[in-house]
């Protein structure tokens, strides 16, 4: 289904928005190009906020109406950005209007990675699809202008955020299926899907979503881990009995965790015995050059299948040097690591395991296969396991998904 554009005082801005995303190659086929050029953005973000530079901590300014004229709203609006619209589970634009401290938890992706998903979603027409994480509500808007809003069902577990999806969606005339509630069992009463996608990232595929979804259905979803690495966009194909075979896509990704999924927080009793532990040293062929999620997408991604439950502080004792320190909190155990100006990186190690052994052996792996991209890994679900693999399902190059039920 498409709708046509109207003609309201934001019809230029979307189709600006829409030649932007041709261009990059995010939008490539007409029926989304009419669905991005019909919704109105700023319905869905009436308030947002805006990262600003400090010296001591990132702020974030509100951008509201009363706060900044309706031309600088709309333009910030329909630039192909993430804008954040939730800080600390509670505070929107509109709760203050001084730039303040906090830690995102809702937000509208940029225009260019929601309409990506939804090309690589593959939907047909009068398919159903069930989205995990209703967010703004900007991308079940365009489902809706694409498929019609009977068939689309999306979730998402705030209230406030839902109640101002609810709203965003009502003023743009569109009322799919709104569900408050846990996204991550999906919504049963609705199943069976022809796709499923998913607004947040996940470190294991949830089981209901692969039930939910009918033989020969997809899944599109984006896959994190602790160590920092942007997300790798996984579509899977469910072939029935619990199983589904997948691959990554490429591109680096990011969406915030599913709360149950985010990595936990590091104790201050933990962080104290971090700092003062024994520790023994050595020098590995593997350095913190690999941490680098800018410099090292696919090595980082492989450090964090090797060791899923390790997580990265990066901080520096007594004015010296910054330091890596890769942490697993379940089992107390820490690698530091040091690469001098001159010379080879060192390693400290502490625990009941030596978490860089196992990072280590896995990217030496990795190097010795070619150094192959993300978008050459594959994903393969039973009901028994999630494995990440290269080349061999059984072979040196191949990882269980940490298991969350």
């Amino acid at each position: 289904m498409t709708v046509e554009p109207d003609d309201g005082s934001t019809k230029a801005l979307r189709l600006r928005l829409a030649d932007a995303l041709g261009k990059s190659g995010d939008l490539r086929t007409q029926a989304w190009r009419a669905a991005v050029e019909t919704v109105p953005r700023e319905t869905f973000i009436p308030g947002f906020f805006e990262a600003i530079d400090d010296p001591r901590e990132t702020m974030w300014r509100p951008v509201t109406p009363d706060l900044v004229s309706t031309r600088e709203r709309l333009e910030l609006t329909y630039t192909n950005e993430t804008w954040v619209t939730q800080l600390n589970h509670e505070i929107s634009a509109f709760d203050t209007d001084a730039p303040i401290p906090g830690v995102p938890t809702s937000s509208s992706t940029l225009p260019g990675l929601v309409v990506r998903m939804l090309e690589e979603l593959h939907v047909g027409n009068d398919d159903r699809v069930l989205e995990i994480g209703t967010g703004t509500g900007y991308s079940t808007g365009l489902m809706c202008a694409r498929l019609g809003q009977e068939f689309v069902t999306s979730v998402e577990v705030d209230p406030a955020v839902a109640g101002r999806a609810k709203q965003g969606l009502a003023a743009a005339g569109f009322a799919p299926d709104l569900v408050v509630g846990d996204g991550l069992v999906g919504h049963q009463p609705g199943a069976l899907y022809d796709r499923v996608i998913a607004t947040c990232s996940v470190r294991h595929i949830p089981d209901a979503w692969i039930a939910q979804t009918r033989p020969g259905g997809l899944i599109l979803t984006t896959m994190l881990g602790w160590l920092g690495a942007s997300s790798g966009l996984v579509r899977l194909e469910v072939t029935g009995g619990g199983k589904a075979e997948g691959v990554f896509l490429g591109g680096t990704d990011s969406f915030m965790p599913a709360r149950p999924h985010a990595a936990p927080p590091i104790s201050d009793d933990l962080s104290s015995w971090i700092d003062d532990v024994d520790t023994t040293e050595r020098y590995t062929d593997v350095g913190p050059e690999i941490l680098d999620p800018w410099d090292a997408i696919t090595p980082i991604f492989i450090a964090q299948l090797a060791a899923p439950a390790a997580q990265l502080l990066s901080y520096s004792l007594d004015d010296g040097p910054m330091l890596d320190h890769v942490v697993d909190a379940s089992q107390r155990a820490v690698a530091i690591l040091y690469a001098p100006p001159n010379g080879s990186a060192v390693v400290r190690q502490a625990g009941p395991v030596n978490l860089w052994d196992q990072i280590e052996m896995a990217v030496l792996e990795w190097l010795a296969a070619g150094s192959p991209a993300l978008d050459q890994f594959r994903i393969s679900i039973t009901p028994e396991a999630q494995m990440v693999w290269y080349g061999d399902p059984n072979g040196p190059l191949s990882w269980n998904l940490p298991t969350i039920r």
